[in-house]
């Protein structure tokens, strides 16, 4: 009988132990890799799959061949909202660690250490435009405010990129949706960082001059925003005898006189070679200083020469404004305070406030888009190629379009707007069109053009390699505001009157970047995080029952657990026994 249970002791021990060596192997395996390819996997649920990178994402990580690491500076103690979008940070981490063993990241908090160690940490941070937000936290002692960074840097082949990982608060928006947007953004815009830092070449960015255009400085915003990752430069179309790869992107902003026919088809044909280009147009020649000083304003139309190019394409701008109810202030005087104007600010239906309903990626989570004066694009016109127009940007349900010539004046705020008049559906003032165009020159072409494209060796093309261009009927949208010494400039998107920083920005380098990635990563912009908001009052009516279950559940398992344990234990002993 001895011997018998001896036996079952050494048999039970060894079964203890190929267990555990099981686990362990299990364990090994787990976290090996083969190829940089970790061994692991897991199954994502939710709906949305959120906790699956797209595949963009997932060919680069797996093109990587040297060491990404990732320093995020959102360690600490935070509230629930920052500790989920703490945990969402390491969750994706970890999905690109599992696709490429390069991927190392460590979390930090800059708060951390002495009073002098945290003050040069700061202006560190602050030196590589690094701000904090100043978050006010409750405790049980009161209301206290920290300063927090919500940003990783990005680290490869000794190049950096700042990642802001929190997008930024929108008027009317609740907080919990701009976390839950930025939860969402996480992955292109760690993706987009390591992709730009691996190019070996910057991307070259070409504005258009000679045609009345936006000046350097009235553009510096934005190019201040994109120097780190593109080459900005001016292209005078007078001055090249045809515009080659050497322009990424071609950039038409706001330009205010006729296009020759020349310099029109070194574009036609810049676009049949795959060219890009973004096209920011005034149709009506109208602003804020034309109409000050004058009691009222007949505005014209520009002659840009450029209706044919656009409708070959698919595209025409209308002679007409829109007006939406929807939209920013400016300031008007109402009266005399001593000897000084006193001014108030009036709703202006001519400067709309654009918000994004689109779920393209440029305009995804984007804020609201500031437009001075826009026009309606008509988008009906019949193209015989293969070409798909995708609207980004539409006013309000409470528009209104008046056609010109039309008199302009400021009398008509002095009165609240009529919704009755704003009844026209949305109009849009930004298209996106990807695929062949057809060139305006076909069968029209002179022999002097042909000459020259005989001299550069260049084939002229009737129809365009697949590309991708964008129209939006307001100049303005690209213009950041100059001071009056010429030289300082606003943030773009700023408003000067509401002093408000619109998304204007956001749009422009979105449309960029879209433009220019050929490998897809941008889909990452259109993957959408659920917010599964809890019905608090319902919550709070049922707050008993689910305690009690929380409780009670865990004992009655553990109750059912011994009884059966003690019942089944008796039956064996008990078979034994006989």
């Amino acid at each position: 009988m001895t011997k018998k249970k001896n036996s079952k002791k050494s048999q039970s021990l060894i079964q203890l132990v190929l267990f555990a060596g099981i686990l362990l192997f299990l364990n090994i395996l787990a976290n090996a890799r083969i190829g940089g390819k970790a061994m692991y996997t897991y199954f994502d649920l939710t709906e949305e799959k959120r906790y699956t990178l797209t595949e963009p994402t997932e060919n680069l990580l797996e093109d990587l061949d040297d060491v990404v690491y990732i320093r995020v500076l959102l360690d600490g103690e935070f509230p629930a909202g920052f500790k989920r979008l703490q945990a969402a940070t390491q969750d994706l981490l970890d999905d690109f660690r599992s696709v490429s063993g390069y991927v190392e990241y460590a979390f930090e908090d800059p708060g951390a250490g002495t009073v002098e160690q945290i003050n040069k940490r700061r202006e560190q941070l602050s030196k590589e435009g690094i701000n904090p937000v100043n978050l006010r936290v409750k405790d049980t002692e009161g209301t206290a405010e920290r300063l927090i960074y919500p940003y990783a840097i990005v680290f490869y082949r000794n190049r950096s990129s700042v990642v802001k990982l929190l997008e930024n608060e929108v008027p009317g928006v609740p907080p919990e949706i701009t976390l839950n947007n930025s939860v969402g953004l996480l992955e292109y815009k760690f993706s987009n960082a390591i992709q730009k830092l691996q190019l070996a070449r910057k991307p070259n960015l070409l504005f258009t001059t000679g045609h009345g255009e936006l000046t350097p400085i009235q553009t510096a915003d934005l190019h201040k925003s994109l120097r780190d990752y593109y080459e900005i430069g001016r292209i005078d179309l007078d001055s090249v005898v045809n515009i080659g790869n050497e322009a990424s992107v071609l950039i038409i902003a706001k330009p205010t006189l006729a296009f020759s026919e020349r310099d029109k088809f070194k574009i036609d044909q810049y676009i049949m070679q795959g060219g890009k280009v973004i096209w920011l147009m005034d149709k009506v020649r109208v602003d804020l200083d034309s109409l000050q000083g004058r009691e009222r304003y007949y505005p014209n139309e520009y002659d840009h020469n450029l209706d044919d190019l656009l409708f070959r394409y698919g595209i025409r701008i209308q002679p007409n404004l829109v007006l939406d109810m929807q939209s920013s202030r400016i300031p008007l005087a109402t009266g005399m305070v001593g000897n000084a104007p006193q001014f108030d600010l009036f709703k202006y239906p001519y400067h709309l406030v654009v918000t994004p309903q689109s779920k393209h990626p440029i305009v995804k989570s984007v804020g609201a888009i500031n437009m001075l004066y826009p026009s309606t694009i008509d988008t009906n016109v019949v193209v015989k190629t293969n070409v798909n127009k995708i609207p980004l940007l539409e006013s309000s349900r409470n528009t209104r379009v008046q056609l010109i010539p039309v008199e302009m004046d400021f009398e008509f705020l002095r009165y609240d707007l009529d919704p009755a008049k704003f009844n026209k559906e949305p109009q849009v003032v930004a298209m996106l069109l990807e695929g062949t165009f057809p060139s305006l020159y076909e069968n029209r072409v002179t022999e002097s053009m042909m000459s020259g494209l005989n001299e550069l060796g260049i084939a002229f093309k009737g129809v365009s390699e697949p590309t991708k261009m964008l129209v939006v009927s307001d100049g303005d949208i690209t213009r950041n505001r100059v001071g009056n010494d010429g030289t300082s400039f606003s943030p773009l998107g700023y408003n000067e009157f509401e002093r408000y920083l619109f998304a204007n920005k956001d749009f422009m380098v979105n449309a960029i970047e879209y433009m220019l990635d050929d490998n897809g990563v941008i889909e990452a912009r259109g993957k959408e995080v659920k917010l599964r908001l809890l019905d608090t009052v319902k919550a709070k009516e049922a707050s008993v029952f689910w305690q009690l279950l929380n409780i009670g559940m865990p004992i009655l398992f553990l109750v059912i657990f011994g009884l059966a344990y003690n019942w089944l234990r008796r039956r064996r002993y008990a078979s034994q026994a006989s």
